[in-house]
């Protein structure tokens, strides 16, 4: 029989089966050793040379695909780290026009908002007096990056922002916003002071409307500026919104940079305490230009103002 076998394998497969009887490996089935592999072509090694090759490619490509892909709101919080250098720096012009560009681009969906949050959903209101929903985004001594959900007539009284460059961006829904800056820098008691006003009447100040409008998403960028004398606003939602502000530098109470609200009263209802001649006032004609002016009284944080932190949950800085 071995021999009938070799006659028909031939003498080559003679000398394989006779070297591994003489060899005599007991071997088991599962460990058998693989037969080695025949030299390749020069065509298949250079096929396999390509191949090793794409990986190492399609890697660098998917690390220049993540450099390329910061998010908006990635890119600008660089923008706002190179601008705001710390208290007492305000930004350069072409810096807050950089700023309010970016800002003007800024889609909800950009710091993980749509229109179906609960927050804007009006039927979801309830009565009495509507609770104002914050989230921070990044905060650090130099500036902040917050985002206020106002429901429907939601209110944030008129307050101050002393030292501090102010970007408002509404991302969803309309509001109110009206701003005012202080017509004289500094206080005057003798040239404020309404000789009609009874004893217990907080001083008043004269101040001149900057902004008094509503805002519709989406829509330009608003600034308030340090240097123009008290920038302050008060915003109303008409329906449901949400707004992006960036503060730099941000309230601090041990920098002296502590919230002030204020009411305010018509210019005509105390106007005796200033010159009622219509002479220019700081370059304002106060006898045409009284729809523009205004009495702020300051007073304690309103009780009626609830506001409640909420986690961000959109997509992430990171300040590497």
């Amino acid at each position: 029989m071995k021999v009938a076998a070799a006659a028909e394998m031939g003498a080559v497969g003679v000398v394989q089966v006779q070297a591994q009887l003489d060899l005599n490996l007991e071997v088991a089935p599962s460990a058998a050793l693989p037969e080695p592999a025949a030299a390749p072509t020069e065509r298949e090694a250079k096929r396999r040379r390509v191949a090793h090759a794409v990986p190492a490619a399609a890697g660098r490509r998917g690390r220049r695909r993540r450099v390329q892909a910061a998010t908006a709101v990635q890119r600008l919080f660089q923008a706002c780290r190179h601008v705001f250098r710390g208290p007492g720096t305000v930004p350069k012009p072409a810096e807050v026009q950089m700023l309010r560009d970016m800002l003007d681009r800024m889609r909800p969906e950009d710091v993980g908002l749509s229109p179906d949050l609960r927050y804007f959903r009006t039927r979801d209101a309830t009565q009495g007096i509507p609770t104002i929903t914050h989230t921070t985004i990044y905060k650090c001594p130099n500036f902040s990056m917050v985002i206020l959900f106002l429901p429907r007539n939601a209110v944030i009284p008129l307050h101050n922002h002393p030292g501090m460059t102010v970007f408002s961006k509404l991302l969803l829904g309309s509001m109110h916003i009206k701003s005012y800056d202080w017509v004289d820098a500094e206080p005057d008691p003798s040239a404020t002071t309404c000789s009609s006003l009874s004893s217990t009447d907080a001083q008043l100040r004269l101040a001149k409307v900057v902004v008094d409008d509503v805002f519709r998403a989406p829509c330009d960028t608003s600034v308030l500026y340090p240097t123009t004398g008290g920038n302050m606003h008060r915003f109303t939602a008409i329906s449901p919104c949400a707004i992006l502000d960036i503060l730099g530098p941000p309230y601090s109470i041990e920098e002296d940079r502590d919230c002030t609200y204020y009411t305010d009263i018509p210019y005509t209802h105390h106007s005796t305490g200033v010159d009622d001649t219509g002479d220019d006032l700081n370059g304002l004609d106060v006898e045409h230009g009284q729809g523009r002016l205004a009495w702020l009284k300051e007073i304690d944080m309103p009780t009626e103002l609830k506001m409640h932190s909420v986690h961000y949950g959109g997509p992430p800085i990171s300040d590497k």
